[in-house]
């Protein structure tokens, strides 16, 4: 699979690890009191979708940053590379 590093250009995929569900990059706040019930499904549970998904990659064998990847599952077709640090930015002002 290649995937388009918004700075890089074209990459092969094994240059990348993936990291999982970009939900990951929402951890709940320490400082909150404990709940346990959200913390467990932050840790444990994980969706499993069927088409359009969005995922964290880290680029360990290049320039070491982190990317939100949209990618059909079911087509493994890459429709949008952006760095976790601009998606984050962008979730913060609602877009």
């Amino acid at each position: 699979m290649i995937i388009p590093h918004p700075y890089l250009g074209p990459r092969d995929s094994c240059e990348f690890v993936y990291k999982g569900d970009a939900a990951l990059l929402f951890r709940p706040e320490r400082e909150d009191p404990v709940d346990y019930d959200t913390f467990h499904n932050y840790l444990y549970l994980r969706n499993n979708p069927a088409g359009e998904h969005k995922e964290l990659w880290y680029h360990e064998y290049g320039d070491r940053s982190w990317l939100v990847i949209t990618r059909n599952t079911e087509t493994h077709e890459i429709l949008k590379v952006e760095l976790a640090v601009d998606y984050l930015k962008a979730q913060e002002n609602g877009n």
